[in-house]
Protein backbone atom coordinates (compact mmCIF):
# COMPACT_ATOMS: atom_id res chain seq x y z
CA UNK A 1 0.00 0.00 0.00
CA UNK A 2 3.08 2.24 0.95
CA UNK A 3 4.54 1.84 -2.84
CA UNK A 4 1.19 2.03 -4.86
CA UNK A 5 -0.69 4.10 -3.27
CA UNK A 6 0.77 6.63 -0.05
CA UNK A 7 4.39 7.48 -1.88
CA UNK A 8 3.16 8.34 -4.91
CA UNK A 9 0.88 11.22 -3.23
CA UNK A 10 3.71 12.12 -0.88
CA UNK A 11 6.07 12.61 -3.48
CA UNK A 12 3.61 15.20 -5.48
CA UNK A 13 4.70 17.55 -2.47
CA UNK A 14 8.24 19.16 -1.71
CA UNK A 15 10.33 16.55 0.36
CA UNK A 16 11.06 18.96 3.11
CA UNK A 17 7.30 19.74 3.93
CA UNK A 18 6.69 15.79 3.36
CA UNK A 19 9.01 14.63 6.22
CA UNK A 20 7.51 17.56 8.55
CA UNK A 21 4.08 16.40 7.71
CA UNK A 22 4.82 12.25 8.12
CA UNK A 23 6.11 13.39 11.36
CA UNK A 24 2.93 15.10 12.60
CA UNK A 25 0.80 11.99 11.11
CA UNK A 26 2.55 9.53 12.81
CA UNK A 27 2.58 11.81 15.58
CA UNK A 28 -0.70 11.28 15.63
CA UNK A 29 -1.82 8.22 14.64
CA UNK A 30 0.11 6.97 17.81
CA UNK A 31 -1.96 8.89 20.31
CA UNK A 32 -5.09 7.37 19.13
CA UNK A 33 -5.77 4.57 21.24
CA UNK A 34 -4.76 1.02 20.23
CA UNK A 35 -2.95 2.57 17.10
CA UNK A 36 0.24 1.85 18.34
CA UNK A 37 -0.30 -1.80 19.59
CA UNK A 38 -1.37 -2.44 15.73
CA UNK A 39 1.56 -0.82 13.99
CA UNK A 40 3.75 -2.67 16.24
CA UNK A 41 2.02 -6.00 15.58
CA UNK A 42 2.51 -5.18 11.80
CA UNK A 43 5.58 -4.49 11.29
CA UNK A 44 7.69 -5.44 14.71
CA UNK A 45 9.41 -9.06 14.57
CA UNK A 46 10.69 -10.45 17.88
CA UNK A 47 12.81 -13.45 17.91
CA UNK A 48 16.18 -14.50 19.46
CA UNK A 49 17.91 -15.44 16.60
CA UNK A 50 17.47 -11.34 15.65
CA UNK A 51 19.28 -10.11 18.95
CA UNK A 52 22.67 -8.74 18.98
CA UNK A 53 24.96 -7.77 21.55
CA UNK A 54 27.45 -5.31 20.45
CA UNK A 55 30.11 -2.98 22.17
CA UNK A 56 28.28 -3.92 25.78
CA UNK A 57 24.93 -3.47 24.45
CA UNK A 58 21.92 -5.60 23.52
CA UNK A 59 19.66 -4.86 19.97
CA UNK A 60 16.63 -6.44 19.83
CA UNK A 61 17.42 -6.82 16.02
CA UNK A 62 20.46 -5.09 13.82
CA UNK A 63 18.20 -2.49 12.04
CA UNK A 64 18.31 0.62 13.00
CA UNK A 65 17.09 4.42 11.72
CA UNK A 66 20.24 6.52 10.41
CA UNK A 67 20.83 10.05 11.46
CA UNK A 68 19.31 12.80 10.21
CA UNK A 69 15.81 11.64 10.42
CA UNK A 70 14.62 12.21 13.34
CA UNK A 71 17.26 15.10 14.37
CA UNK A 72 15.95 16.73 17.66
CA UNK A 73 14.89 13.24 19.31
CA UNK A 74 11.28 13.72 18.54
CA UNK A 75 9.41 10.61 17.21
CA UNK A 76 11.91 7.78 18.43
CA UNK A 77 9.38 5.96 20.57
CA UNK A 78 6.37 6.16 17.06
CA UNK A 79 9.16 5.42 15.05
CA UNK A 80 10.69 2.33 17.16
CA UNK A 81 7.34 0.75 16.48
CA UNK A 82 7.81 0.09 13.00
CA UNK A 83 10.41 -2.47 13.70
CA UNK A 84 13.90 -0.60 14.19
CA UNK A 85 16.18 -2.08 16.54
CA UNK A 86 17.44 1.26 17.50
CA UNK A 87 17.39 4.73 16.68
CA UNK A 88 19.82 7.49 15.65
CA UNK A 89 19.35 10.68 16.87
CA UNK A 90 20.83 13.99 14.99
CA UNK A 91 22.95 15.57 13.57
CA UNK A 92 22.87 17.56 17.00
CA UNK A 93 25.08 20.83 17.68
CA UNK A 94 25.77 23.23 21.06
CA UNK A 95 23.37 25.72 19.96
CA UNK A 96 20.10 25.65 17.43
CA UNK A 97 20.88 26.59 14.37
CA UNK A 98 18.57 26.59 11.07
CA UNK A 99 20.71 24.93 8.67
CA UNK A 100 21.50 25.68 5.37
CA UNK A 101 19.08 28.24 2.97
CA UNK A 102 15.66 26.46 1.91
CA UNK A 103 15.41 24.65 -0.71
CA UNK A 104 17.84 22.48 0.34
CA UNK A 105 16.09 18.55 0.31
CA UNK A 106 15.69 17.07 -2.73
CA UNK A 107 14.25 14.10 -4.53
CA UNK A 108 16.21 11.86 -7.70
CA UNK A 109 13.00 9.50 -8.44
CA UNK A 110 14.41 8.31 -11.58
CA UNK A 111 17.73 7.21 -9.43
CA UNK A 112 15.80 6.54 -5.91
CA UNK A 113 17.66 8.71 -4.08
CA UNK A 114 18.44 11.93 -2.30
CA UNK A 115 20.47 14.91 -2.26
CA UNK A 116 20.43 17.06 0.52
CA UNK A 117 22.34 20.32 1.68
CA UNK A 118 20.29 20.83 5.58
CA UNK A 119 23.60 21.62 7.14
CA UNK A 120 22.71 20.66 10.73
CA UNK A 121 19.75 21.93 10.80
CA UNK A 122 18.56 21.57 14.50
CA UNK A 123 17.09 22.82 18.13
CA UNK A 124 20.69 22.47 20.07
CA UNK A 125 21.46 19.31 22.22
CA UNK A 126 19.42 20.90 25.14
CA UNK A 127 16.03 21.16 23.66
CA UNK A 128 16.55 17.57 22.42
CA UNK A 129 17.31 16.06 26.10
CA UNK A 130 13.92 17.44 27.23
CA UNK A 131 12.53 14.85 25.27
CA UNK A 132 15.43 12.05 25.60
CA UNK A 133 14.47 12.41 29.19
CA UNK A 134 10.90 10.51 28.46
CA UNK A 135 12.54 7.21 26.75
CA UNK A 136 11.32 4.09 28.25
CA UNK A 137 13.50 1.17 25.91
CA UNK A 138 14.37 2.55 22.85
CA UNK A 139 18.04 2.21 22.13
CA UNK A 140 19.25 5.58 21.09
CA UNK A 141 22.53 6.75 19.49
CA UNK A 142 23.57 10.12 19.83
CA UNK A 143 25.07 11.88 16.41
CA UNK A 144 27.15 15.01 17.51
CA UNK A 145 28.68 17.70 15.55
CA UNK A 146 29.40 21.08 15.55
CA UNK A 147 27.92 24.37 14.90
CA UNK A 148 28.59 25.84 11.44
CA UNK A 149 30.06 29.47 13.05
CA UNK A 150 32.67 27.35 15.16
CA UNK A 151 35.82 27.80 13.42
CA UNK A 152 38.02 23.83 13.40
CA UNK A 153 40.20 25.05 15.63
CA UNK A 154 37.51 25.17 17.89
CA UNK A 155 35.38 22.30 17.42
CA UNK A 156 36.58 19.70 20.10
CA UNK A 157 34.43 22.23 22.27
CA UNK A 158 31.59 21.61 20.67
CA UNK A 159 31.85 18.07 20.65
CA UNK A 160 32.78 17.72 23.98
CA UNK A 161 29.75 19.82 24.72
CA UNK A 162 26.75 17.75 22.86
CA UNK A 163 29.11 14.27 24.61
CA UNK A 164 28.19 15.64 27.95
CA UNK A 165 25.07 16.87 27.34
CA UNK A 166 23.30 13.52 26.03
CA UNK A 167 26.11 11.43 27.97
CA UNK A 168 22.93 10.04 30.58
CA UNK A 169 20.32 10.17 27.71
CA UNK A 170 22.22 7.93 24.65
CA UNK A 171 23.30 4.42 24.85
CA UNK A 172 26.27 5.32 22.43
CA UNK A 173 27.73 8.28 20.72
CA UNK A 174 28.47 9.00 16.92
CA UNK A 175 31.03 11.59 15.83
CA UNK A 176 30.08 13.32 12.40
CA UNK A 177 33.07 14.73 10.58
CA UNK A 178 32.12 13.66 7.18
CA UNK A 179 28.65 15.62 6.55
CA UNK A 180 29.57 17.94 3.66
CA UNK A 181 27.00 19.94 4.00
CA UNK A 182 28.84 22.45 6.59
CA UNK A 183 31.53 24.24 5.38
CA UNK A 184 35.06 22.87 5.92
CA UNK A 185 33.48 19.81 8.56
CA UNK A 186 35.40 17.33 6.00
CA UNK A 187 38.83 18.74 6.97
CA UNK A 188 38.38 17.53 10.72
CA UNK A 189 38.61 13.66 8.93
CA UNK A 190 42.27 14.23 8.41
CA UNK A 191 44.75 11.81 10.41
CA UNK A 192 45.68 14.51 12.93
CA UNK A 193 42.85 16.81 14.10
CA UNK A 194 40.34 13.87 13.74
CA UNK A 195 42.98 11.37 16.27
CA UNK A 196 43.04 14.62 18.39
CA UNK A 197 39.28 15.07 18.78
CA UNK A 198 38.49 11.01 19.16
CA UNK A 199 41.08 11.24 22.05
CA UNK A 200 39.84 14.48 23.37
CA UNK A 201 36.03 12.94 23.88
CA UNK A 202 37.75 9.53 24.88
CA UNK A 203 39.09 11.79 28.02
CA UNK A 204 35.70 13.20 28.41
CA UNK A 205 34.27 9.31 28.22
CA UNK A 206 37.02 8.25 30.98
CA UNK A 207 35.72 10.90 33.58
CA UNK A 208 32.12 9.33 33.72
CA UNK A 209 31.79 6.07 36.41
CA UNK A 210 31.08 3.88 33.02
CA UNK A 211 32.18 4.49 29.77
CA UNK A 212 29.69 5.28 26.40
CA UNK A 213 30.48 3.80 23.09
CA UNK A 214 31.63 5.96 20.94
CA UNK A 215 31.80 5.59 16.78
CA UNK A 216 32.98 7.53 14.27
CA UNK A 217 30.82 8.32 10.82
CA UNK A 218 32.76 8.32 7.69
CA UNK A 219 32.26 9.56 4.34
CA UNK A 220 32.18 7.08 1.19
CA UNK A 221 34.58 9.45 -0.92
CA UNK A 222 37.75 8.63 1.32
CA UNK A 223 40.69 7.01 -0.76
CA UNK A 224 42.15 3.92 0.34
CA UNK A 225 44.84 5.64 2.02
CA UNK A 226 42.57 7.36 3.89
CA UNK A 227 40.40 3.87 5.00
CA UNK A 228 43.64 2.64 5.82
CA UNK A 229 44.61 5.91 8.37
CA UNK A 230 41.11 5.58 9.80
CA UNK A 231 42.31 1.37 11.00
CA UNK A 232 45.04 3.34 12.69
CA UNK A 233 42.67 6.13 14.29
CA UNK A 234 40.54 3.49 15.68
CA UNK A 235 43.34 1.53 16.96
CA UNK A 236 45.41 4.53 18.69
CA UNK A 237 41.74 6.24 20.10
CA UNK A 238 40.14 2.92 21.11
CA UNK A 239 37.15 3.52 19.73
CA UNK A 240 34.09 1.74 19.42
CA UNK A 241 33.64 1.23 15.62
CA UNK A 242 32.54 2.96 12.44
CA UNK A 243 29.94 3.83 10.81
CA UNK A 244 30.18 3.41 7.02
CA UNK A 245 28.76 5.67 5.20
CA UNK A 246 27.69 8.74 5.24
CA UNK A 247 26.34 10.80 1.80
CA UNK A 248 28.32 11.11 -0.83
CA UNK A 249 29.57 13.99 -3.09
CA UNK A 250 30.13 12.25 -6.10
CA UNK A 251 27.22 12.17 -9.08
CA UNK A 252 29.13 9.28 -11.06
CA UNK A 253 25.54 7.56 -13.18
CA UNK A 254 22.76 9.94 -12.14
CA UNK A 255 19.96 10.73 -14.30
CA UNK A 256 17.76 12.43 -12.65
CA UNK A 257 17.38 16.39 -13.15
CA UNK A 258 18.67 17.15 -10.32
CA UNK A 259 21.61 15.80 -9.62
CA UNK A 260 23.48 19.00 -9.86
CA UNK A 261 22.21 20.05 -7.15
CA UNK A 262 25.23 20.57 -4.10
CA UNK A 263 25.01 18.56 -1.22
CA UNK A 264 25.33 14.98 -0.07
CA UNK A 265 23.63 12.33 -2.15
CA UNK A 266 21.92 9.12 -1.02
CA UNK A 267 20.00 6.09 -1.82
CA UNK A 268 20.80 3.24 -4.86
CA UNK A 269 23.73 5.36 -6.10
CA UNK A 270 25.02 4.85 -2.37
CA UNK A 271 25.05 1.08 -2.51
CA UNK A 272 27.81 -0.15 -4.43
CA UNK A 273 30.62 1.90 -2.86
CA UNK A 274 29.02 1.73 0.42
CA UNK A 275 29.56 -2.24 0.57
CA UNK A 276 33.05 -1.42 -1.28
CA UNK A 277 33.82 0.85 2.09
CA UNK A 278 32.52 -2.10 4.83
CA UNK A 279 34.65 -5.06 3.17
CA UNK A 280 37.89 -2.81 3.06
CA UNK A 281 37.28 -1.62 6.53
CA UNK A 282 36.80 -5.51 7.49
CA UNK A 283 39.43 -6.92 5.72
CA UNK A 284 42.63 -4.80 6.20
CA UNK A 285 41.33 -4.24 9.63
CA UNK A 286 40.83 -8.36 10.33
CA UNK A 287 37.39 -7.29 11.49
CA UNK A 288 39.09 -5.59 14.83
CA UNK A 289 36.25 -3.27 15.41
CA UNK A 290 32.22 -3.26 14.52
CA UNK A 291 31.05 -1.48 11.64
CA UNK A 292 27.21 -0.53 11.34
CA UNK A 293 26.94 -0.32 7.71
CA UNK A 294 24.65 2.40 5.86
CA UNK A 295 23.85 3.71 2.56
CA UNK A 296 21.63 2.49 -0.47
CA UNK A 297 19.69 -0.31 1.08
CA UNK A 298 16.35 -0.48 -0.26
CA UNK A 299 16.24 -4.23 -0.80
CA UNK A 300 16.47 -7.52 1.63
CA UNK A 301 19.80 -8.15 -1.02
CA UNK A 302 21.26 -5.14 -0.22
CA UNK A 303 21.27 -5.29 3.56
CA UNK A 304 21.96 -8.95 3.28
CA UNK A 305 25.44 -7.87 1.28
CA UNK A 306 26.28 -5.35 3.60
CA UNK A 307 26.09 -7.53 6.42
CA UNK A 308 28.13 -10.11 4.49
CA UNK A 309 30.78 -7.93 3.76
CA UNK A 310 31.51 -6.72 7.18
CA UNK A 311 28.70 -4.96 9.03
CA UNK A 312 27.67 -5.91 12.18
CA UNK A 313 24.41 -3.52 12.69
CA UNK A 314 22.58 -1.65 9.32
CA UNK A 315 20.90 1.58 9.08
CA UNK A 316 18.02 2.39 6.73
CA UNK A 317 17.40 6.38 5.67
CA UNK A 318 16.67 7.26 1.99
CA UNK A 319 15.27 2.88 1.57
CA UNK A 320 13.17 3.74 4.22
CA UNK A 321 12.04 6.75 2.96
CA UNK A 322 11.52 4.77 -0.89
CA UNK A 323 10.15 1.24 0.13
CA UNK A 324 8.57 2.08 3.38
CA UNK A 325 8.35 0.28 6.45
CA UNK A 326 7.90 -2.64 5.07
CA UNK A 327 11.34 -3.07 4.39
CA UNK A 328 12.42 -3.26 7.57
CA UNK A 329 9.82 -6.24 8.46
CA UNK A 330 11.35 -8.01 5.20
CA UNK A 331 15.30 -7.80 6.21
CA UNK A 332 14.26 -9.26 9.69
CA UNK A 333 12.29 -11.89 8.51
CA UNK A 334 14.94 -12.93 5.89
CA UNK A 335 17.57 -13.04 8.77
CA UNK A 336 16.01 -15.34 10.79
CA UNK A 337 14.92 -17.57 7.62
CA UNK A 338 19.03 -17.09 6.98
Amino acid sequence: MYKLLIRPILFWFDPEDVHYFTFSLIRFLNKIPFVSSIIKKIYQVEDASLEKELFGLRFKNPIGLAAGFDKDAKLFNELSNLGFGFIEIGTLTPKAQPGNPKKRLFRLKEDSAIINRMGFNNGGVEDAVKRLKTNKDVLIGGNIGKNKVTPNENAVDDYKICFNALFDYVDYFVVNVSSPNTPNLRALQDKEPLTNLLKELQIENSNHPKKKPILLKIAPDLTNEQLMDIIDIVAETKIDGIIATNTTISRDGLTSESKTEIGGLSGKPLTNRSTEVIRFLAEKSNKAFPIIGVGGIHTVEDALEKLEAGADLIQLYTGFIYEGPKLIKDINKALIKK
